[in-house]
């Protein structure tokens, strides 16, 4: 009864609506699809919510700070192991290498990268960087040591999942990890450094992309422009339509436009569930309806009201996660709060805003809402995480020393 005390009931309210919500949305955007397998599809994400249900509470009631201390690093390093796994023998499905037999490994890897970077720098020390009586961990945080370690262990898998190729994943891991090693004060300067150097290298990928694709640019120099930008075929096509969203509109910019096209009709209150006639009508491409567009045949059933409160539903996800982490008095619990909750808020963003034209479209799902067993069930196994933090953080254990 006392750890019920502390169970966020709001939390868990939003994800059991929000897992209803996708369902219904699954159901709709599967049963356009010409395929009869699809037309079953959300049944399959119910019978992976119940599992994903079962999980959860288990990790709920389960002491987080035994769990990281047990399962941290052995979970990393098998996620490592199977990220070179799937580069090996992973199936190619859409030019990329993501599935490893029936899951897809970068998934759960988000999850296992959250608890080691929680585990390794969120250990309750002084945080005076005058006072290094911490340990190996607490005392390196505050140097350039403690920004190696860091960038290493986050850098590993982000290189084998930039290889599959898979960039979207690779960026909800930037802020997820950025604001975790911010609050657990890792060296600054190297974070504002990294930081700087991203936004740089961004911004000149852009500037070369506008540069080689804009009209007018003799072949010759629009190829030796583009040899230049880290950047696969498919991946500059995605670019080129974001900056030149009116070009080639039967061509790489269909997606796009289908897709504003879809959310504009809705209107204020929205077509009706299953009423969508973009969807239906099979102008919003099939092979993407269920997972990276699915809130585009949300919106246009649901309209504005209905987009609205998927939102406020996301909300009251979101702000208990980060109510969770701002009561702990447990460094380790306040940065796997976090974490998962900025992980969220980054899939969360990313997706819609690509599907309104504010960021490149870039193959994310959307939580609880698109299609997929396994960002369901790694989802869910976070979640359950945060919830751990909020049932135990009244309790204490003693912390193990760790020396130089």
């Amino acid at each position: 009864m006392k750890r019920l005390r502390h169970f966020n009931w709001l939390m868990f309210a939003a994800m059991i609506a929000l897992i209803a919500v996708g369902t219904a949305a699954i159901w709709s955007a599967g049963s356009a699809r010409s395929e009869t397998v699809f037309h079953g599809m959300w049944i399959n994400n119910l019978v992976t919510a119940a599992f994903g249900l079962a999980v959860y509470l288990v990790l709920s009631f389960t002491d987080y700070r035994k769990l990281l201390d047990c399962f941290a690093v052995p979970s990393y390093a098998v996620s490592i192991a199977l990220l070179a796994a799937v580069l090996i023998f992973g199936d190619t499905v859409y030019g990329g290498k993501r599935w490893l037999w029936f899951f897809q490994p970068s998934e759960i890897s988000k999850i296992c990268l959250i608890m080691l970077v929680s585990w390794l720098f969120g250990t309750p020390v002084d945080y005076s960087p005058v006072k290094k009586t911490a340990g190996f961990f607490g005392a390196w945080r505050f140097t350039f040591r403690g920004f190696a370690l860091a960038a290493a262990v986050i850098g590993v898998p982000a290189l084998l999942i930039l290889a599959e190729p898979d960039l979207g994943t690779t960026l909800t891991l930037v802020p997820a990890t950025v604001v975790m090693l911010l609050v657990a004060r890792v060296w600054r300067r190297g974070l504002v450094a990294m930081a700087l150097a991203g936004a740089v290298g961004a911004a000149a990928v852009l500037g070369a992309v506008y540069e080689a694709e804009k009209p007018g640019v003799p072949p010759q120099r629009r190829e030796s422009i583009l040899k230049l930008v880290p950047l696969k075929p498919h991946q500059i096509r995605r670019v080129r339509v974001f900056l030149f969203p009116e070009e080639d509109l039967q061509g790489a910019g269909y997606n796009l436009r289908q897709a504003k096209i879809s959310i504009g009709s809705g209107g204020f209150s929205g077509k009706g569930l299953g009423k969508g006639e973009t969807n239906h009508l099979k102008y919003l491409p099939q092979a993407i309806s269920m997972n990276d567009f699915i809130f585009c045949v949300y919106a246009e059933e649901m309209g504005f009201v209905g987009s609205l409160a998927l939102l406020v539903l996301f909300g009251c996800l979101l702000v208990p996660g980060c109510y969770v982490a701002f009561v702990s008095t447990d460094g380790r619990g306040r940065l796997l709060a976090l974490g998962v909750s900025t992980l969220v808020f980054a899939h969360v963003y990313i997706n819609i805003a690509m599907s309104i034209g504010l960021v490149p479209i870039t193959g994310l799902p959307l939580p609880f809402i698109s299609s997929g067993r396994t960002f369901l069930m790694t989802v869910m196994a976070g979640l359950g995480l945060v919830q751990s933090v909020s049932v135990h953080r009244e309790e204490k254990q003693n912390e193990p020393v760790r020396m130089v």
